[in-house]
């Protein structure tokens, strides 16, 4: 579903977009100067590194398992409102059809009774997107935590004082050293740590 993988884009930026800052965080002394060597797999203390989050969202298999899963609850949602509205349209039909033929006082009810469900169907309907909303609103908070507490671990690991994000939607950072980029470690030990869990 586009829209939760919009989500979980947005909620891998806002995760990192400010940085995460772990180990020695009132620490003031500048970051040493940027190695020749990829940071991923040398310790270089007070180093900032950063993720891409597009990568990231794209290779966590955490972050998949979980689009398939809102994909699967909205969809459900949608065809559970979707039939309840048809049924709904059908009688409104069946009414309309028999309207003329029907006592006034029948018509009357018939009316009142379908005025009623429509305002049941309404409010299921925003009930039901509200739901949904929650559901993918605590999906987004286990990843960010798994991913805030993943980052911390390896942030203290490494020695890094600053893990940043990168990422073609989010402007505040534009170019950073190819050196810099813990991507791919990151993914690997994510999912590595994620094959674990289901197991």
């Amino acid at each position: 579903m586009k829209k939760a993988s919009e989500l979980t884009k947005f909620a891998l930026v806002l995760l990192m977009v400010g940085g995460i800052t772990a180990c020695k965080q009132g620490a003031t002394t500048p970051a040493a100067p940027a190695p020749a060597a990829n940071a991923a797999t040398t310790d270089n203390k007070g180093l900032v590194v950063f993720i891409n989050s597009d990568t990231l969202s794209a290779k966590y298999d955490y972050v998949k398992d979980m689009d398939k899963r809102l994909t699967g609850k909205s969809d459900a949602a949608k065809s559970d409102v979707q039939s309840k509205r048809d049924a709904f349209q059908r009688e409104v039909a069946d009414y309309q059809k028999n309207a003329t033929t029907m006592p006034a006082d029948q018509r009357q009810t018939t009316e009142q009774r379908l005025q009623r469900e429509q305002q049941q169907e309404q409010s299921y309907e925003q009930n039901a997107s509200a739901q949904l909303q929650d559901e993918q609103n605590v999906e987004m908070k286990k990843l960010y935590d798994k991913i805030a507490d993943f980052t911390k671990d390896y942030a203290k690991e490494k020695g890094y004082k600053i893990v940043l994000t990168y990422s073609k939607n989010n402007t505040s950072m534009l170019y950073g050293d190819p050196s810099l980029d813990v991507t791919a470690d990151v993914v690997k030990r994510l999912n590595e740590a994620y094959a674990k869990e289901t197991k």
